[in-house]
């Protein structure tokens, strides 16, 4: 694996093999690697030629700076994990490098992807989203480029912001990685104590009860009937919402194909967020 730390050498290793055609296959990440992050590699290393992997605590997608402080950091483990998984190269670039002096702030209209859930309860989130994630394509130029749908409205994000910006780099969707218990991976996981991990597990219990509700009750009942599930926990509910696959509106009374509930809560003083797919999407 090749470390790279500069735009220079991005482009000194990626170039050629660009212009011989091969595949190259992104995963943008904060950094605090896990399995999910890993099934991401996978995923990118069976479609593609050649994978990169991006470590950036972004700082433009914080709106709290003590969560931006919070943030894990394990560059070196995180350095061994990708090199155990036959990544090809990582790019670990500086916010300055990413955000020069004469970078101008990309802008796109998110309409109600934006102003929903994650949008609504961390303001300026989806902008910094969209300036990295846009700037990150522009130097790596990727085939391909790899995301969680643990973070669902993200993906949403990122999809609309390709298509806006008419990007020729093709969304890769990869499935939620779990632990054992149920609880979806997350670099904020390291935040939590053993007894906090035990308690987080409610979360995809709560969508778990949702997904057989959804076969008796409408979605907002459903959706009332998971809220006061989930309060007679320890842990406190931001949202919990079930959404319309692809425009992320509520839904109320009908159900539709791909119906997501989507949940953020607090353990503690750890954020955690996850989402369930209620009414399975009819493949075309």
């Amino acid at each position: 694996m090749v470390n790279l730390y500069s735009i220079d050498a991005l482009k000194e290793n990626l170039e050629p093999l660009r212009n011989k055609g091969l595949k190259i296959g992104f995963v943008p990440t904060m950094g605090a690697l896990h399995d999910g992050h890993i099934a991401l590699v996978k995923a990118a290393k069976e479609e593609c030629d050649v994978v990169i992997v991006s470590i950036f605590v972004n700082p433009t997608q914080f709106n709290n700076t003590e969560d931006l402080k919070l943030y894990p950091r394990q560059e070196d483990k995180d350095l061994e994990l990708l090199t155990q998984n036959d990544c090809d190269f990582v790019y670990l670039p500086t916010a300055e490098e990413i955000y020069p002096p004469d970078y101008e702030e990309v802008k796109i209209d998110l309409d109600t992807i934006e102003n929903t859930m994650e949008g609504e309860h961390r303001p300026g989130h989806f902008n910094g989203v969209v300036n990295v994630v846009s700037r990150l394509f522009k130097i790596v130029q990727p085939t391909k480029a790899y995301f969680g749908r643990k973070d669902f409205q993200q993906v949403a994000v990122v999809k609309e912001m390709n298509r806006q910006l008419k990007l020729p780099v093709e969304i890769v969707t990869v499935e939620t990685k779990r632990d054992p218990s149920g609880l979806a991976m997350s670099s904020r996981n390291l935040r939590l104590s053993e007894q906090d991990l035990d308690k987080a597990v409610v979360i995809s219990q709560v969508l778990n009860k949702g997904k057989s509700w959804a076969n008796s009750y409408s979605p907002a009942v459903t959706r009332q009937k998971m809220i006061e599930y989930f309060e007679q926990t320890s842990l406190k509910l931001e949202y919990l919402q079930i959404v319309h696959p692809d425009t992320l509106n509520d839904l109320n009374q009908y159900w539709v194909s791909g119906a997501t509930a989507c949940i953020a809560a607090y353990c503690g003083d750890v954020r955690l967020i996850d989402n369930m797919e209620l009414i399975t999407k009819e493949e075309n």
